[in-house]
């Protein structure tokens, strides 16, 4: 069964709460362009992929409550099998008009569930749905913690700078180091349980944070670990937004 989080977002979604769209958007808006273009091979555009990307999250919200549980779909699985019939349908409209005749392929009601089943995504899509969730968590903490503190994360954690450099920087001792670290650190594993649990369908992606080496519910000697893995994660995120900002990524 979906859990109360994931239940509570798909009600904003279907009431067409603006600020649930943009907040999907925002999250699985770049993995579902980098997925698209990589399936269309320079067949379409970066608009196309664009409005492509906006017309899956759309199906995500107008068939999510047909969500069958039984059948074990991810909620990765079912984003991409949506989006690939979101693609087929481009394609063999495209088709359709330069034979001069129209088109009706098979509806998604029909197709969505058997493929998100069957659909067996690469390695890299399911990790970048996974860094996703982690650089939104992030990026609620940004907002939510003081500007203080998180700039303390983003230099201790996030650039990998020694505690003493960032105490010289910021003109602070190392023990306030350590402390506004352990603020935001703990503030950012809240967070990440939410978004997790926000857009998870199975228990296996629940799974997801610690075997990606980070532990929600915390001993001491975890934090270095935890600090580690948040910040590995966020440099590929960022490494692959930058190529796929560059010209040649298409």
């Amino acid at each position: 069964m979906l859990n109360n989080l994931t239940t509570g977002f798909v009600a904003r979604l279907r009431a067409r709460d603006t600020a649930a769209w943009y907040e999907l958007w925002e999250t699985f808006g770049p993995v579902l362009e980098a997925q698209l273009a990589k399936w269309g091979r320079g067949r379409i555009g970066n608009e196309t992929v664009r409005d492509l990307s906006q017309e899956t999250l759309a199906a995500l919200s107008d068939s999510i409550d047909r969500y069958d549980p039984a059948k074990g779909a991810r909620f990765s699985t079912w984003l991409l099998a949506i989006a690939k019939h979101t693609l087929g349908d481009e394609m063999d409209r495209r088709m359709a008009l330069k034979r001069g005749k129209g088109n009706r392929g098979i509806s998604l009601e029909e197709a969505w569930m058997s493929e998100a089943a069957g659909t067996s995504p690469d390695g890299e899509y399911e990790a970048r749905v996974f860094r996703a969730k982690v650089t939104k968590a992030i990026r609620l903490v940004e907002r939510e913690a003081e500007f203080s503190d998180f700039a303390v994360f983003q230099m201790r954690c996030l650039d990998g700078q020694p505690g003493k450099e960032v105490a010289e920087s910021l003109g602070v001792s190392e023990p306030t180091v350590s402390r506004r670290l352990a603020k935001v650190r703990g503030l950012l594993r809240a967070r990440l349980g939410e978004v997790i649990y926000t857009y998870s369908f199975t228990q296996d992606e629940i799974g997801e944070a610690e075997r990606n080496g980070l532990t929600l519910n915390p001993t001491n000697a975890e934090d270095a670990l935890f600090d580690e893995a948040i910040a590995e994660i966020y440099r590929q995120e960022m490494e692959d937004r930058r190529g796929e900002q560059d010209p040649a990524f298409r």
